[in-house]
């Protein structure tokens, strides 16, 4: 089985080519950097205008490194939601064009069962393991039971991690991305420990995470220190942070492990998905966590914790293996919950609803 996988539902376009023996023939990536860099944060209305105008060429060229052509193809899978619905929009509509012009199922993948199931791709993990999916827009602790089958043990209550990275290198005055320029100036400390923060939600019952009172410690120390600040005190800041929420993400998932052996005594993995999951400190720690608790450990290869087309090809294969295709009359889903029986969070709206930020 071989499958188009297309994701549009942020800021990078993307395209790939995947068979069901785990190979990647290809996988080309857009980023919208450039464009959304100017304005601290993605566009909605910008990044739309950018899928539509490259992803047609995206598609071409990932066929023409697969070596493959239309006619190889058997099925499309393109990102569903959640999202931005502009994005998501024009991915969706090209899928179901090609599926249409090509008499091929289309399948319309969550974008999050995507980040949950290419530790399927990429490792062959089995059935059931526990799953730290952290990114721009979420942040939530599930049982991973079977493709559309997920528990949700603990969500955010207020930022997402990767939001809360963002906000916090805008405060240092790193700029944006946060993530990766957080994490390279925290390489940069001299003296890591100079900083003492909060850190929020360790020790208390549950697998829920909190971020913004980290947040506004942070806001603190610059307000006390002074704006500019120095590379030293930027370098050292990011380094507590970093290292803070490495702390803060190692108690929820030691709690979360301990639920998760509870359910499932045979046991199974711990991994982790998503654009924070590239941080190399929280993976460092995670590890060293899942070597405590006598647990394997899986994160991804970097380049495909962040958004990527493979993953979603990955998750059409999955679905495709069970029998399950969509209509050509999907309508595209802002939001879209890996577990819709779970409670919204308290403190923020939207957060437990699938809502990619």
């Amino acid at each position: 089985m071989i499958v188009l996988g297309i994701e549009t539902s942020c800021d990078e376009t993307a395209a790939a080519i995947v068979t069901d023996a785990r190979e990647i023939r290809a996988d080309v990536v857009l980023s919208q950097l450039d464009d959304h860099t100017p304005y601290g944060g993605v566009v909605p209305e910008i990044a739309a205008r950018a899928h539509l105008e490259h992803l047609d060429g995206l598609i071409r060229r990932a066929m023409a490194e697969s070596g493959l052509g239309f006619a190889d193809i058997d099925a499309v899978a393109a990102t569903g939601g959640p999202g931005l619905i502009g994005g998501v929009i024009v991915g969706v509509m090209t899928a179901k064009a090609i599926a249409a012009a090509r008499g091929l199922p289309f399948v319309a993948v969550n974008h999050l069962e995507g980040h949950a199931l290419t530790a399927r791709l990429t490792d062959d993990v089995p059935f059931p393991y526990l799953l730290l999916l952290v990114s721009g827009g979420h942040c939530q602790l599930l049982v991973v039971e079977g493709v559309g089958q997920y528990r949700r043990l603990g969500t955010t209550i207020d930022d997402a991690v990767g939001e809360a990275f963002d906000k916090t290198a805008k405060l240092l005055g790193l700029g944006y991305p946060g993530g990766p320029l957080l994490e390279k100036a925290a390489a940069l400390a001299t003296n890591p420990g100079r900083f003492d923060l909060p850190r929020p939600m360790v020790g208390r019952p549950g697998c829920d995470f909190s971020f913004s009172g980290l947040k506004t410690a942070v806001r603190r120390h610059v307000e006390e220190l002074g704006t500019p600040l120095s590379g030293e005190d930027q370098a050292d800041l990011a380094a507590a942070f970093q290292t803070t929420v490495a702390e803060v993400m190692a108690d929820r998932c030691a709690r979360a492990m301990r639920r998760f052996k509870e359910m499932h005594p045979q046991g199974g993995a711990l991994v982790v998905a998503g654009g924070v999951a590239a941080n190399k400190t929280l993976r460092a720690r995670l590890q060293k966590l899942a070597d405590r608790e006598g647990m394997p450990f899986v994160a991804p290869p970097l380049r495909l914790c962040t958004d990527n087309a493979a993953m979603i090809a990955w998750a059409g294969i999955e679905r495709l293996r069970l029998g399950q295709t969509d209509p050509l009359d999907f309508a595209p889903r802002p939001r879209w919950p890996l577990d819709p029986t779970a409670k919204p969070a308290i403190g923020k709206a939207g957060v437990g609803s699938g809502m990619k930020a």
